[in-house]
C-alpha cells in the first residue's frame, strides 16, 4: 500500500503537469487524490477526501489572509504566519488521520513540502494552523454518515436467482452535505416513462451509439467514451489543477477555488445518489435486454446487446458524471468567466488520448456525451445531472467562502 502511494504521487493526469506554477494548494490535491486511490476508495469516499481536505486547506489559509468568510473552523494565526505552511500541514492534518496505513509516505511529502518553506517562526506558526485546522475538521465530518453501512436490499421474488453483487454507495444520499440544506434540496423529478417518445428517443439512441458492436460511433467518439471511464476527484481534478497553475493566481485564490469546488463535486455526489436510489431506474443494457418489457411496439428486445464501457454498479438516473462535471463547471465560470486557460488532460483509462479545451462547457458536455457513447446513460439523465450540478454549483459560490474585502 505504501509503495503504491509513492508510485500515484510520481504520476500525473494531466499531459503537462503543474509544475512551476503549482502551489501548495495544487500539489496537496495530487497528493490527495492519489492517496484516495491508493486506499482503494472509489469515487464517492474519494469525493469525501478531497472536500475534506480542501476545506481544512481554506480555513487553515483563510486564517492567516482573511480575505473570507471562513467555512467552519474560524482559526487565528499569529501575524506573519506562513499559509504555505498552513496549507500542507492542514492537508497532511486530513489525510494521515483517513489514511493511517500511509503515513509514512505522508510524512515525507509533508517534509518535503516544508523544506521548501524558510525555517523559522512563520513557518512553525503556519503549520501550526494547519495542524489545528485540518484535525478539527476531521473532526467535524467524523458522524457524517459516510461509514454507514450498505444494506441495499435486492429486488427478487422468493427463491429467484438475482446477481449478488450489492451496488454502490446506496447509503451516499443519506450523508451529511457540505453545502447543500438536504440531499434531496435540487431532487429531480422522475425519468421519462416507458410510454413516452422521450424515452423511445433515448433508448434507440444510446442503443445505436453506445453498444459495444457499434458501427454508428465514431473513432473519436470511441476514445471520448473511454477517456470518461475515469471517474470521481481524478475526473476534474487535473482541470481544477491546469487553470489554478494560470500565472498571477495566489494561493488564498487557489485555496477558495479547490474548497468551493470540492464541496459543490461532493455535494453533487450525495444529491446524484439521493435521486438514483429514490427512482432505481434501469441502466441500458437492462432495458435493451428486455426491449420485450417496454410499451407495445417501442423497441425490439436485443439479446446479447453490450456497453462499450463496463456499466457501474448504481441505477441509472441521473448521471453521476454529469451532475459532478456541471457543479465543478458553475465554479470555474464563477472564477474565470466563459473562457479558461486551455486545459490539457490525459486519463487513466484511455492511454495516449489527449483532451483539450477553453470553456468550462466544453468540458461538462463531453463528458455527457461520452456516458451516451459509452452505452451506459441516457441523453435525459445526462441533461438532468447538469441542471443539477450546476444548481448545486452556484449555490457554493453564493453562500460559501464569500469576499470580504
Amino acid at each position: 500500500m505504501k509503495a503504491s502511494l509513492a508510485l500515484l504521487m510520481g504520476s500525473a493526469l494531466l499531459a503537462a503537469p503543474a509544475g512551476a506554477g503549482a502551489d501548495a494548494v495544487i500539489e496537496w490535491n495530487e497528493i490527495a487524490v492519489a492517496t484516495a486511490a491508493a486506499g482503494k476508495h472509489g469515487a464517492s469516499d474519494a469525493s469525501r477526501t478531497t472536500a475534506l481536505v480542501h476545506a481544512a486547506v481554506f480555513d487553515a489559509v483563510n486564517a492567516i489572509d482573511r480575505g473570507y468568510a471562513p467555512y467552519k473552523i474560524n482559526a487565528t494565526a499569529p501575524p506573519g504566519a506562513s499559509t504555505e505552511a498552513a496549507a500542507v500541514a492542514a492537508a497532511h492534518a486530513v489525510l494521515v488521520r483517513l489514511y493511517p496505513p500511509q503515513k509514512d509516505p505522508l510524512a515525507q511529502a509533508y517534509a518535503k513540502s516544508l523544506d521548501r518553506i524558510a525555517d523559522g517562526p512563520a513557518r512553525a506558526d503556519g503549520a501550526a494552523v494547519g495542524e489545528r485546522v485540518g484535525t478539527a475538521m476531521v473532526a467535524l465530518r467524523a458522524d457524517d454518515g459516510a461509514t454507514a453501512p450498505n444494506v441495499y436490499r435486492p429486488v427478487t421474488a422468493p427463491g429467484m436467482y438475482v446477481v449478488t453483487t450489492l451496488p454502490v454507495s446506496s447509503h451516499w444520499g443519506k450523508v451529511t452535505p457540505w453545502v447543500l440544506a438536504r440531499p434531496s434540496q435540487f431532487r429531480p423529478g422522475p425519468p421519462p416513462a416507458l410510454s413516452s417518445s422521450e424515452w423511445a428517443r433515448d433508448c434507440a439512441e444510446v442503443m445505436e451509439v453506445g453498444g459495444k458492436k457499434s458501427a454508428a460511433r465514431t473513432a473519436e467518439q470511441t476514445d471520448i467514451a473511454r477517456f470518461w471511464g475515469v471517474v470521481g476527484p481524478a475526473s476534474w481534478d487535473p482541470v481544477l489543477r491546469a487553470v489554478a497553475a494560470a500565472p498571477g493566481r495566489t494561493l488564498p485564490q487557489n485555496a477558495r477555488l479547490f474548497a468551493l469546488a470540492e464541496m459543490a463535486a461532493a455535494d453533487a455526489y450525495i444529491a446524484v445518489f439521493d435521486a438514483k436510489y429514490t427512482y432505481n431506474f434501469w441502466r441500458p443494457i437492462t432495458a435493451i435486454r428486455n426491449g420485450d418489457q417496454h410499451a407495445p411496439g417501442a423497441m425490439a428486445r436485443v439479446a446479447d446487446w453490450e456497453p462499450l464501457i463496463d456499466t457501474p454498479l448504481h441505477p441509472e438516473y441521473p448521471c453521476a458524471h454529469y451532475i459532478t462535471s456541471a457543479a465543478i463547471a458553475a465554479v470555474l465560470e464563477s472564477e474565470f468567466g466563459a473562457r479558461l486557460p486551455e486545459v490539457a488532460m490525459t486519463s487513466p483509462t484511455a492511454p495516449g488520448v489527449v483532451r483539450r479545451w477553453t470553456t468550462a462547457k466544453a468540458f461538462t458536455d463531453e463528458v455527457a456525451a461520452a456516458r451516451i457513447y459509452g452505452g451506459i446513460h441516457y441523453r435525459t439523465s445526462t441533461a438532468v445531472g447538469q441542471a443539477m450540478g450546476r444548481q448545486i454549483g452556484e449555490l457554493a459560490v453564493r453562500q460559501y467562502l464569500t469576499p470580504i474585502r
